[in-house]
């Protein structure tokens, strides 16, 4: 039952999304389109308010449960940067409204991607306060194994944004020269080859570290369709094959 409520919550979310932008920027009827838009977070007191009385009525608990509190949490930290995300591409599509795009490039991105971490660090830690008080409603040690190992992969995966964040910082990147100096022709790109490869090599580090971090953190964190730890070692040989013929193909290019 659970299951299907979290789906009934992300279809209502999505329904009352794209109704509240149709009466903001469709029909004209802004103060629809807010109280619209104003709704999504009652989706989310249900699916808390059902899943406690799931509980309370002696149900066992499970992942089912564990992955209500980390969609409670994601809505929290990240509900409201989506809706203005949203907002903002159908007010340019509709209202003809300038689109206010997110800085690309030094450290504005860095800035940037640093909020959205933050928000991640809201939902983990929304996440663990339900966890915990579904954890102390149960009270039977033997039976909450399944949301003390959802309350690790919250801050696993909080753990692993936050170092993808810290790239931003330490390696940020550079602006196009074409940006900087539009008034020059571009000079033409030496090396390119050696650029592809140097391309294809992070793309394969970065494809091997994500699944050594998948092994490596998830460790008992177990989906119904998809054990994530295996998931990890996939992406490892598809990270070290990505490495190995990348500067071959770049060069026979």
């Amino acid at each position: 039952m659970i299951v299907a409520l979290i789906i009934a919550c992300e279809i209502g979310f999505w329904v009352l999304l794209a109704a509240g932008l149709a009466f903001r920027y469709l029909l004209r009827m802004p103060r629809t389109g807010l109280a619209l838009l104003l709704c999504e977070p009652v989706l989310e007191v249900v699916l808390l308010v059902v899943t406690a009385w799931d509980l309370k009525n002696g149900a066992e608990p499970d992942w089912a449960h564990g992955l209500a509190a980390l969609y409670i949490g994601y809505t929290v930290g990240h509900g409201h940067r989506t809706v203005k995300w949203l907002d903002g591409h159908a007010a340019h599509r509709l209202d003809g409204r300038p689109l206010v795009r997110p800085p690309r490039h030094g450290l504005a991105r860095a800035r940037h991607e640093t909020r959205v971490w933050l928000g991640t660090l809201i939902a983990a830690a929304v996440a663990t306060a339900l966890l915990q008080l579904a954890i102390w409603y149960v009270g039977d040690p033997a039976r909450v194994t399944s949301l003390e190992s959802w309350r690790s992969t919250a801050w696993r995966a909080a753990g692993i944004h936050g170092l993808i964040t810290l790239t931003y910082w330490l390696w940020p990147k550079k602006a196009p020269a074409d940006n900087a100096a539009p008034s020059r022709a571009p000079p033409p790109r030496a090396g390119g080859p050696v650029r592809r490869a140097a391309g294809h090599r992070a793309t394969g580090v970065g494809t091997v570290l994500g699944g050594l971090a998948l092994w490596r953190f998830t460790q008992g964190s177990e989906l119904p369709v998809l054990s994530l730890p295996r998931a990890g070692v996939p992406l490892v040989f598809l990270g070290g094959a990505e490495i190995l013929p990348g500067p071959c193909r770049a060069v026979r290019r």
